[in-house]
């Protein structure tokens, strides 16, 4: 089987060994088989192990996508969390390589008025169309964002045709957005009910957005389905994914706080967002977890680099990196040399770049860093694809690993409950 990417864990010295052992522990095969067996904790919340698998829904998806992004100049996507990070992380990893299609703005993840009032006066700008995610209909966030734009939509073009370019992706038969969905006739796809929102990137979540921005979502089911097989059947010592989440747990039980996940890549910087998402919800319970902290390099060794290097010792750091990037632009030749820069003319700024990622590590290992490198093949949706579901199962194997359920969230009703009840909410105390 090809493989879309690579755990290089050398850098993680002592772990490495540990590792071995654990692999073979009946705690580490417990965990991997409650998983593939569909038992323990949370075990409701494991339809996102299927979702690789190809189905009809896909091909009337791409269908309705093609037709949609024929029509419009902007797609507005509406949603947090779940709802809209795994498909902003996607767009911005393949921007580079997508067909042309309309742009794709987001809203529903944030409160501040400023930034939302410009997606509003987007929706009345050309031809636009609004996909609202929400198995609920009632998150605070994305239900005053939809509010505001239905509203503005409906303004432009009347509520009948305004029905007609809203999207809405929601619970099958429950939920306030089923309901006005149902009542306006808008047209809609379903959350599945057995995927939590962090996994739900490769459900109509994210499949149906994507493919009107214009991502190839066939490549990204075959990546994550290619790497679903592998998880699923595969030796837990060939398995890429059970290595990653025992080296975590070996580093937590060594006395990582943190784990840092740093690329050299801007356009995996909403990548790494989508990770911070999935590994805090999924493990950060009951006192338990690393903290899941991410940098954007070279820019941040100028700033955090500092603290990476010398600061406290209770980081784990794993390089995302990507084995065939683009080279880009030759650094050219000066008459003066004034920066001093003319030993590189000639070079490519990717060669450059590339060279950064083991000179860094070399730095972080000299002071007292752990660090392990997961390479991907290239940044196609195939490899993303893969990356998806690597991470996925990873997170649901450490979450055993830690005894905890990895596919619930109660600690975020903590906020909400607060909130509700300093904005007055009728019943919320």
């Amino acid at each position: 089987m090809t493989s879309l990417l690579t755990l290089h864990p050398e850098g993680l010295g002592h772990l490495v060994e540990a590792a071995e052992g654990a692999l073979q522990s009946e705690r580490v095969r417990e965990a991997v088989a409650s998983i593939r067996e569909r038992r323990g904790p949370g075990s409701e919340f494991l339809g996102w192990l299927d979702l690789p698998a190809p189905r009809e829904e896909h091909r009337q998806l791409i269908e309705q996508a093609s037709a949609l992004r024929e029509q419009i100049d902007t797609l507005i996507v509406v949603g947090i969390g779940g709802s809209y990070l795994g498909t902003r992380a996607v767009l911005e990893a393949t921007q580079w390589r997508r067909e042309d299609g309309p742009r794709v703005l987001f809203a529903g993840h944030h409160l501040e008025a400023h930034a939302l009032q410009e997606v509003v006066e987007a929706a009345g700008e050309g031809e636009v169309a609004i996909n609202v995610i929400s198995k609920s209909g009632t998150t605070t966030e994305p239900a005053i964002a939809f509010r505001l734009l239905r509203q503005k939509l409906e303004s432009v073009y009347g509520p009948e045709k305004a029905a007609r370019r809203i999207i809405a992706t929601t619970d099958r038969e429950h939920g306030a957005l089923r309901t006005l969905a149902t009542r306006k006739g808008y047209s809609s796809f379903v959350v599945p009910g057995d995927v939590g929102g962090r996994f739900s990137v490769l459900s109509p979540v994210g499949l149906f957005p994507l493919a009107v921005a214009g991502c190839r979502i066939d490549e990204l089911l075959e990546g994550a389905r290619m790497e679903a097989e592998r998880c699923l059947g595969g030796a837990l010592q060939d398995l890429p994914a059970v290595r990653y989440a025992v080296l975590r747990d070996l580093a937590l039980a060594d006395g990582a706080r943190i784990e840092v996940l740093a690329s050299f890549h801007p356009s995996l910087h909403l990548v790494a967002e989508w990770w911070k998402q999935l590994f805090g919800e999924s493990e950060g319970k009951e006192g338990c977890g690393l903290f899941p902290a991410a940098v954007d390099y070279t820019t941040d060794l100028h700033s955090l680099g500092q603290y990476l290097q010398d600061g406290a010792r209770i980081l784990m750091e794993t390089f995302l990196d990507v084995a065939s990037p683009p080279p880009g632009p030759v650094v050219p030749g000066s008459e003066d040399d004034l920066d001093g820069l003319d030993y590189l003319a000639g070079r490519a700024i990717g060669e450059i770049n590339r060279a950064a990622l083991p000179a860094v590590q070399e730095a972080h290992r000299a002071g007292g860093v752990p660090t392990q490198v997961l390479e991907l093949a290239d940044c196609t949706e195939n490899s993303l694809g893969g990356l998806l579901f690597f991470f996925e199962f990873a997170v649901a194997v450490s979450g055993r690993l830690l005894a905890v359920n990895p596919f619930d969230q109660p600690g975020v009703e903590a906020y909400k409950t607060n909130l509700f009840r300093r904005l007055g909410k009728p019943g919320a105390g």
